[in-house]
This record gives C-alpha cells, structure tokens and sequence, in this order.
C-alpha cells in the first residue's frame, strides 16, 4: 500500500488499504478478472478497498498470510480488521458494501471463469459474516478502475471507452 501526495491511496493485486482522512481516497486500477470489495462505515467515516485476485487461499497459505487482500475468503475478515484499526466496533453488520470487477478478460471460452469465481467467493464470505453488497458493477469483458473518497463514500468507477460512472 503507498500514500501518494495528493491523499490517494493506491493499493496494487492482492493489497488491501484503509482510511479514515477526510481528503483522502483508496483507488485500484485494471480489474480485469480482479474484484475491488468496497467496505464503508458511515458512522467512523471510514473506507477500505481491497483488490481480490483469487477465489480460494487453499492454494498459498503462505501467500495469504503475506497478502490477505489476495484471495477472496481472507480479504473479507482483513478488511474488517482493517476497519478495526480506523475505529470501526463491529465484525461486519453495519457496514455498506460495494463490489467492482469480476469481467472474463482473458479468458475468452469460460474455462477458468475466474472474474465469476472471484464475485461469488466474495458474497460467500460476505454471506458468512451476515453481509451483503448493495451495490455492484461485476462481470462483463472490460477492465475498470475504481476509487472511493473518504468526505462522501462516493464510489467512481472507470472504463475504457464508457464515462465514468457511480455506485
């Protein structure tokens, strides 16, 4: 995770980053089959990202120690935890949650289904935790970038050739 100057959190594949400063923003770039999983908390004014990569840790338990934000059944508790750190009290009720990525970019015939496999790992380990997105942007064949501001929770997502849009 890196602070860049002009208050953006920029987090890579597999990272994860929380704020709780007004001014500041968590921005990931080229979700192809990666999925951003947007935590909120209206009552801290915190927000935390985390950029999925993988549907299960079962396959790098040491990966996922070093990177939660890598697979979709760790991400979800290490964001929570992350929240934790910014004053967030619960264990996830309360929290808004959004979804963005998830599209079938390299993967042209669906043998891997990656992008699906990631957005259903992540509802699922949302779902244990009595969780749920109310806002999504998944699927599809394009990449995207997303950021989230701090000061109004506002959710920016970008595509090639498409306008910005808000969830």
């Amino acid at each position: 995770m890196n602070l860049r100057p002009e208050g953006s959190i920029v987090i890579g594949i597999g990272e994860l980053g929380a704020t709780s400063r007004n001014g500041e923003s968590i921005r990931t770039h080229a979700l192809g089959s990666c999925v951003a999983v947007i935590f909120m908390d209206p009552k801290t004014r915190t927000v935390s990202m985390a950029h999925v990569a993988l549907p299960d840790s079962g396959i790098s338990s040491a990966k996922a120690k070093e990177n939660p934000g890598h697979f979709a059944d760790t991400a979800v508790p290490a964001l929570v935890e992350a929240m934790q750190k910014h004053g967030y009290q619960g264990t996830g009720k309360g929290l808004i949650v959004k979804l963005v990525g998830g599209a079938q970019i390299v993967d042209p015939n669906n043998v891997f289904n990656i992008g699906k496999r990631n957005v259903l790992a992540i509802k699922k380990a949302l779902w244990v935790r009595a969780m749920g997105a109310v806002a999504e942007d998944v699927g599809g064949v394009l990449s995207r970038t997303v950021s989230v501001d701090v000061e109004g929770g506002k959710v920016v997502i970008s595509t090639p050739g498409k306008p910005d849009r808000e969830i």
